[in-house]
Parts: C-alpha cells; structure tokens; sequence
C-alpha cells in the first residue's frame, strides 16, 4: 500500500508505482524521480561489451551482485565474423573473472525467451535490460524496461538506477478473437490505434477478457512490442497462468503487485476483440497497420518465423498446422526462440512437419531481426516477418518489411505473396 509521506492518507496506485516504491523503499509516484533496486539485470552480446567496457572506465572492479546479473549469446550468434567472435570472447573471459553464473552461450536462445524460462521474469520485480524489447517481463507482472550500455554498466556496479516513474495507460480489451486472430495481430491492431509514440514514457497495463484469455506466450507478444507504441514497458496483472508457468521455475520468491480499483491512469481506452481481423504492419513504420485484406497479393521473397516476439513453441504449432502436408513457395527461415523450445517442437512433431515444408531451420537466437546476419534481404526484396520492427534497413538496406502473425506468415509462404490466414 502507498500512504501520502505528509498526511497519511492511503494513495491509490499503479503496477508500475507499487513496484517502484518497493525497489526505491519510500513513496513513488508518477513522474517522481527515484533511485531503485534491480532485482535482475541482462545485457546480451550485443551490448555487454559496451556495458562491461563503461564499467571498466568507471574502474569498476567486482558486480554488485554476480547472481542477478544474466548474459546471453543471442543477436549474432554464432559469430558472423572475427570482430564479433573476438569481441564474445572478451566477454566471455570477462564472465569467468567476475563469477557470473547466468551465462548462456550461442545457441540457448534469444534473452527475452530465457530469462522467462529461467524464471527471471517474475511478478512485482524490477527487471533491467540493455535491449529495448526487455519489457517483454511485463508478460508476467513485472516492472521491466530496457536501458543503454551505460546506464547497465551503472546497474552492474551499484545494482541501482534512477527512474523517473512513468505514467500510465490502462487498455481494456473485451471480447475474444476470432478464430486465426492471434495475439500479434491484436499487438499490431493496438499499436496502429495508439502510433509509434502515442504511449511515449507511458506503462501499460492491459486488461479485459481477451487479455486474460492470452496464453504466456501471448501475452509475452504483447508486452513485447509495447516499446514499438513508444512505452517505457507494458505489463499483463498475474495470474493463475502465470503462476502456473513459474511454478517450479521462478529464480526467487515473489509477491504480486496489483493496481488499485481507483488508481489514477492518465488515459483508459477500451477496444473490442471481435473488432479485429489479421493485422499487417507494412514498411517503414510498425504503426503503418492495415487489415490483411487491404494488402493481400504482395509478393514476397522470404518469409521469416521467429523472434522474441513469434518464436515460441506455440508459434511454430501455428505455422505447422498451416504448412501440414504442403510446400513453402518462396525461402522461409523459421527460428526458434530458444533451445527448450526446439526440442520441444521436435518432441512433438512441429520441427518435422515445418523441415518437410520446406523451411530453412536456423540456430535458436535473433536471426536476421536486427540485419546482421542468417537471412538478411538483398536490393528491392521483400519479407513478411513475425518479427517487432520494420524500419528501413532493418533487415538489409534495401528490404521491405511486413510485420505479421505466424498464421499469416505461413500462409504467406505458401502462396509467395501476403495471404489471408482464415482462406488457407
């Protein structure tokens, strides 16, 4: 509970301002400034080396705590070159020195699918990520944003960072979705209501009975790509789904955070479920939205089934159950988010039926999201990806991106141009 410091009133508050005032051990606020806890800490291949060389420059010389601390080998792994190879060699000697045991070497999976499935995603917790998409976290009640190197390097010391508490905005979405509507055309359908920074410094919370209908999984998508509306994170309230995937599985104990009934938000918008049909965000911006009708036809030459955002178990089951028994027309590289998830999905059959399609398995990790590396585009080629960004050159300088659901990416590959999942 928060209590105004001069009256004693009771305050009625936030997610985000109930966490805050726990990791900042006094009264927080929206818009206040604190100095926080971290409870978790992640920087991957991609910005460890900044961090750890910022830290070194701050003549650092031990973690505040290695056991909070968690690095994985995820956005250009394997190594696309020496640079890269030396530079992951320096940290990994690093990680060695300072006695980090949340290590997770190439292959383990992208960092936003393992620090869940490690049960470092967990309710009430201040989680930090040197990478935007760490308020993936929210999926399970978390407080959890991304920061830049130097400010992880800051985290790495002290295990502590000033915050300015943000906002918030409570979305409501009732109803269901309809059949072959999935959790990333929802996210998309939100993001091109609210704009690329209609949710700037904003926490979202999300609510309403098709929130709470989403799986994990699904609810990890959402909270994914809350950054790309311009949030600082979103969040998801617990709850027996999330318990459930954490039992056996949390880093630590945990206590849930919930908002109050009448806690102060600075927008509340309500959307209806029923009201969406498979969404596509088109180039060059992730709020360019439209209905799939609307650019059904468009040739492709590669589609791409993964990510942080669409590379879960639940994912590759969508993709299979469209790509059963038939062939993809055009390259399609499929990408699990992790390596638990790959044998899972070779376990149950989902990997032999994507293999017989006809798709180009690659190592658990980032792929070619972020343009570096397995699957970048040429001159003028066109992708649709399950992927969270679309920004020109994000995928090799000349490509064009369309965002979309692993339905409708399977789908896509099966005709080589953007097809309406439902038809299929």
């Amino acid at each position: 509970m928060l209590f105004d410091h001069q009256t004693g009133d009771l305050l009625l508050g936030t997610i985000s301002e109930k966490i805050f005032s726990r990791a900042a051990g006094t009264e927080a606020r929206a818009n206040d400034f604190v100095l926080a806890d971290i409870d978790y800490a992640m920087a991957h291949d991609g910005t460890s080396i900044l961090t750890v060389n910022a830290f070194k420059e701050m003549e650092m010389k031990k973690v505040w705590d290695p056991s909070r601390i968690i690095i994985p080998f995820d956005h250009i792994a394997p190594a696309n070159s020496e640079t890269s190879a030396t530079l992951q060699k320096e940290i990994r000697e690093w990680v060695k020195e300072q006695g980090i045991p949340n290590f997770y070497e190439m292959g383990e999976g992208i960092c936003h699918q393992v620090l869940p499935e490690n049960g470092f995603a967990l309710p009430g917790k201040l989680v930090v990520g040197a990478d935007s998409h760490s308020c993936t976290y929210g999926a399970f009640g978390a407080f959890a944003t991304g920061v830049g190197a130097t400010d992880m390097a800051e985290i790495f010391a002290t295990g502590k960072l000033w915050f300015k508490v943000p906002e918030s905005f409570r979305f409501i979405v009732e109803g269901r979705l309809e059949e072959k509507v999935y959790a990333k055309d929802l996210t998309l359908y939100l993001i091109g209501k609210t704009g690329i920074d209609g949710a700037t410094y904003k926490a979202v919370e999300f609510y309403g009975p098709a929130i709470s209908e989403l799986s994990v999984s699904g609810r990890m998508t959402l909270c994914n790509m809350a950054i790309e509306m311009g949030a600082k994170t979103g969040i998801v309230p617990p709850d027996k789904q999330t318990f459930d995937f954490l039992n056996n599985r949390a880093a630590a104990p945990y206590e849930p955070v919930y908002a109050d009934q009448d806690a102060a938000y600075s927008k509340e918008l309500t959307y209806s479920a029923g009201d969406i049909e498979p969404q596509v965000a088109c180039p060059h911006q992730v709020d360019n939205v439209k209905p799939v009708g609307e650019v059904e036809g468009i040739h492709v030459d590669q589609v791409f089934i993964g990510t942080c955002t669409n590379g879960r178990l639940e994912d590759l089951g969508v993709a299979a159950a469209i790509l059963k028994g038939k062939k993809v027309a055009v390259r399609t590289i499929v990408i699990p988010a992790s390596r638990t998830t790959l044998l899972a999905a070779i376990e149950n059959g989902t990997m032999e039926t994507l293999l017989k399609a006809g798709v180009t398995l690659a190592t658990p990790g980032c792929g070619p999201c972020l343009g570096a590396h397995q699957g970048v585009l040429g001159e003028g080629e066109v992708c649709i990806s399950t992927a969270n960004r679309n920004f020109k050159g994000r995928m090799g300088k000349g490509g064009f991106i369309y965002l979309a659901s692993p339905a409708t990416a399977a789908a896509s590959a099966l005709s080589g141009e953007i097809t309406d999942p439902r038809t299929v």
